[in-house]
Formats: C-alpha cells, structure tokens, sequence
C-alpha cells in the first residue's frame, strides 16, 4: 500500500488552489504520471530534494518529494 496515500498526496498538491478555483489534480493518474517522471530524472541523475536512506528507490523519493512539497505538478499547457 501506498503511504502516504493518493488522497493526501491530492492534497498536499492542491493545498495552493483558492476555494472554488479548478484543482491543479483531479486523479490518481496524474498523481502516478508526476511521481513517474520525477523518478525517472532522479534515475538520470537529478540530486534528491530530500534526505533519502541507503537503497531507496527513486519512486519512494519521488513520492516523498511530492508530499514535501518540493516539486510542483504544473499542467502542460500552463507557462510557468
């Protein structure tokens, strides 16, 4: 099982959306695309955001970055 779970991790992404205001992530997918990608650069060699442990793996460090709020999910179509 996923700890922390989908929704927290939802939450702690959406935790900067005004009441009323479209949710940065609606799903699951996304919270899964956003973690893959991260992981995927941490394999390729990105330094971690967070203090990691002797053979974590990149996925583990991904998913704690996000609910650290370290890294961002920002949509494809926005400018930032």
């Amino acid at each position: 099982m996923l700890h922390p779970s989908y929704t927290d991790l939802m939450k702690v992404v959406n935790q900067d959306v005004e009441e009323g205001a479209t949710k940065i992530v609606n799903s699951r997918y996304s919270i899964v695309l956003a973690t893959s990608k991260r992981a995927r650069q941490i394999i390729d060699g990105d330094t971690p955001l967070v203090p990691t442990k002797d053979g974590e793996k990149p996925l583990s460090i991904a998913i704690d970055e996000l609910n650290n709020a370290k890294i961002k999910i920002v949509a494809e179509d926005s400018e930032q």
